[in-house]
């Protein structure tokens, strides 16, 4: 949510939405149309904060700012708005540690039990992997580069990227993913498929990224299939 467009999207909204004898919206152009979706997008900006808010006073408050005739003044204003973006900061950090540390311990009660799993192999740094399919070529360095086919899931097996669903192989410098990548590819011959359990500290750790949560445990299927040397 941008708070310091609240005033520009609330005089779009007010100057354009055009309404008949009974108060519905008429989206008869595309700028109704426009309008409209700026307001819709607003209105669930608003509910994704949380922010149960009297839609009169905001009505009143356009109608002031076009009025020139503001009830508060900017530095009122600004203040209210500062306090509003601070509060939200907060409570998005009270919730991101929350989800932080279930999602630790969720991941380290998984690798607990999983370790125990047959086929499953544990290594030094507690990454754990299965082979589906044993390679036959060479193995990877951690400075060379690697094309793959890989699928990620999270733990509830819903899925954050890839390049299987895509019809399209990746291609990298395998020092340049995440730690997880690095160590296990190492351990794949040319031609291997493996399945990795990634803990949070050797994957995107307490900061998360995207759709992955903060301290969660990675779940890849990789196909190994070619090893380029690194250029000098």
């Amino acid at each position: 949510m941008k708070l310091m467009n609240f005033f520009v999207i609330g005089a779009i909204l007010f100057g354009i939405a055009c309404t008949d004898m009974n108060g519905q919206v008429n989206i008869k152009s595309k700028q109704d149309s426009l309008a409209y979706s700026i307001g819709l997008q607003w209105g669930k900006n608003l509910m994704m904060d949380d922010l149960k808010l009297d839609t009169d006073i905001i009505k009143a408050g356009l109608e002031d700012a076009f009025k020139e005739s503001p009830k508060l003044s900017d530095a009122q204003m600004q203040a209210i708005l500062t306090n509003l973006q601070q509060e939200l900061q907060d409570k998005r950090m009270k919730e991101q540690q929350a989800s932080s540390s279930v999602n630790l311990e969720t991941a380290n009660a998984f690798l607990a039990k999983n370790k125990s799993v047959s086929g499953v192999k544990t290594t030094e740094s507690g990454l754990q992997y299965q082979v589906m399919k044993a390679g036959s070529g060479v193995s990877p360095k951690a400075t060379d580069n690697v094309k793959v086919h890989y699928h990620g899931t999270l733990l509830d097996g819903s899925v954050f990227d890839s390049s299987v669903q895509r019809g399209e192989p990746a291609e990298f410098p395998l020092n340049r993913v995440i730690p997880g990548w690095t160590e296990g590819l190492q351990l794949m011959k040319k031609g291997a498929k493996y399945k990795f359990f990634i803990p949070p500290g050797l994957a995107y750790g307490a900061q998360g990224a995207g759709a992955i949560g903060p301290n969660s445990l990675l779940i890849f299927e990789v196909e190994l299939i070619d090893v380029t040397p690194a250029t000098k």
